[in-house]
């Protein structure tokens, strides 16, 4: 082991979320840093960081290529400090603190230890796919899940759009453990991670009961997926906007009498991506508020 090095720049959510992709500039990086983003202050949900660890100190070119990344900070200082002696992937690991949510414990592995008796744990290293359970619209789904299993709801066919990490898709899974289910998302990036995730979690791949099958798309835009309609349950956790966009198709994909998670929106965009599904004959049913991110549950009415 020897001296690694953390940078922390500004940015915003958007900038955050933008970096689930194959991110190009970190090709000419070797070896690469570690990035991560978080919103340090739930009060402020724009005002997010991105940290890179760095294996060595970096240099002025570098940490022109990390800026390139948040073009919101053009204008900040960057704050580069060396961490002592230090295995640089695992100080990334353990910066992440455990996350509980109902029955769910959400962990990095050097978090391994801590996890309860009573809970069901998922192992969800840090990485480029959003999704780690840390942000309150993945912990505001987490919840719902398991409000709805309580309350004794039963799903047969499941599909998490734009599954980041495929945690909330493996939550599912564990309610409903003879269900198809499905995650699909229109980064590679986050489908490569999420089946990653589905190895270290013993989740099983494959189109058949109590496997997740798995496929790049963007909402619903796939054969597959549309073969695999109507689904009884499908989770969005993605951008206010998007979801509007996607209302009729995912309204239409979506049974009768079935539910519909919604996050990503703040609380001031939660009127209009309701109103967009209420136009597609859904009805609002649930929500839980974590700060100032809501999660909505929408059923389709039934004809």
């Amino acid at each position: 082991m020897s001296d690694s090095w953390k940078l922390t720049l500004p940015c915003t959510k958007a900038e955050a979320e933008a970096l689930t992709g194959d991110i190009a500039a970190l090709a000419e990086l070797d070896p690469p840093p570690v990035l991560m983003a978080s919103e340090p202050d739930e009060s402020r949900p724009d005002a997010w960081e991105l940290i890179g660890y760095f294996e060595s100190r970096p240099d002025e070119a570098t940490i022109a290529l990390i800026r390139t990344l948040v073009p919101s900070a053009r204008r900040r200082k960057p704050v580069v400090e060396r961490i002592p002696e230090a295995d640089w992937v695992t100080i990334s690991q353990a910066g992440i603190a455990p996350v509980r949510a109902g029955r769910f414990f959400v962990h990095t592995s050097a978090h391994a230890d801590a996890a309860p008796g009573d809970a069901k744990s998922f192992l969800i290293e840090a990485g480029l796919a959003f999704g780690t359970g840390q942000h309150e619209t993945t912990t505001g789904c987490l919840l719902m899940l398991d409000r709805m299993k309580r309350r004794g709801a039963v799903h047969r066919n499941l599909i998490d759009i734009g599954t980041g990490t495929g945690l909330l898709a493996f939550a599912a899974m564990h309610l409903w453990p003879l269900a198809f289910a499905t995650a699909s998302d229109i980064d590679p990036v986050s489908i490569a991670v999420t089946r990653e995730n589905a190895a270290a979690n013993a989740i099983a791949l494959g189109r058949d009961h109590g496997a997740l099958d798995l496929a790049v798309a963007a909402g619903l835009d796939h054969p597959r997926l549309v073969r695999g309609a109507p689904y009884d349950l499908i989770i969005a956790n993605i951008l206010a906007q998007p979801l509007i966009d996607l209302a009729p198709s995912v309204a239409a994909a979506l049974a009768p009498g079935g539910s519909l998670i919604l996050a990503g929106l703040l609380d001031g965009q939660a009127g209009r991506v309701a109103a967009a599904y209420r136009r597609q004959g859904l009805r609002l049913a649930d929500r839980i508020d974590r700060g100032d991110w809501p999660t909505l549950r929408m059923v389709k009415r039934r004809r």
